[in-house]
């Protein structure tokens, strides 16, 4: 609904026009013109920084920090027992001064994790702030959290509620073979419209065509994991079942 002032468009700005021929001796030389102003959808990136996530969220605070120098509206979020806003400290120029900043300040650096009770505080604390507009929630984690799960799974559907697509970073997606056995990882999984890997440079520099896409995601299907009765299956046919990675 938003219009901006352009060289040309389908919208005709009478009012500029007749003050630049007011300015022209009343000569009406040349119309003015406004376009439908595009601005791109609010963007929040919730970061696991845990212990088992340690060795991901430095790489991923150097690429919000990137982000950070091209999108006016991005908002960033550490957790590990505790959620904590970063956004300002992203702001500052130098990529090393910021990222030694954040590692300093927050308390729960590589320490324990409890997503459900981070996503709690978000989704009271800052959800209607910031997830106006279409927003995309990047979700950065393992999903390796066994506290409390039925909180986690109630704090995601609530967050759905919020947010325009939720789409989930997961390093553990490395592995080949990758089924979601742990109960976080089932808790999670069913309220994200996308899941990808977050374990390299290349797969962080890949989610620019995804955050670009306007189109609905297809959500994650994965083979179901191994039950008990197929293991003994294995065990009769002397086979030995292989550990999922």
């Amino acid at each position: 609904r938003r219009l901006r002032a352009a060289a040309s468009g389908p919208h005709a700005d009478l009012r500029a026009s007749a003050r630049l021929a007011v300015r022209q001796q009343g000569e009406w030389l040349r119309w003015k013109y406004r376009r439908r102003a595009e601005r791109r959808p609010p963007l929040v990136l919730l970061l696991d920084i845990s212990g088992s996530m340690s060795q991901y969220s430095r790489a991923v605070l150097y690429f919000c920090h990137a982000l950070m120098q091209s999108r006016e509206r991005l908002s960033v979020f550490l957790f590990g027992t505790r959620l904590t806003n970063i956004t300002r400290w992203l702001r500052e120029r130098d990529p090393d001064e910021a990222v030694g900043a954040i590692t300093g300040q927050v308390r729960d650096w590589a320490g324990g994790t409890r997503i459900g009770a981070a996503l709690a505080t978000f989704n009271r604390q800052w959800a209607r702030r910031t997830l106006s507009g279409r927003a995309t929630v990047l979700l950065v984690t393992d999903g390796l959290d066994h506290e409390d799960i039925d909180l986690l799974d109630a704090e995601m559907a609530r967050l759905r509620r919020f947010a325009h697509r939720i789409v989930w970073l997961n390093p553990l997606l490395r592995y080949a073979g990758f089924v979601p056995q742990a109960r976080g990882v089932q808790a999670i999984l069913p309220h994200v419209d996308a899941l990808r890997s977050a374990h390299n440079l290349d797969s962080l520099f890949a989610l620019e065509s995804l955050l670009a896409a306007r189109e609905t995601l297809a959500r994650p299907v994965f083979p179901a994991a191994p039950g008990p009765a197929d293991i003994k299956n294995m065990k009769d046919t002397k086979e030995t079942p292989q550990p999922w990675k």
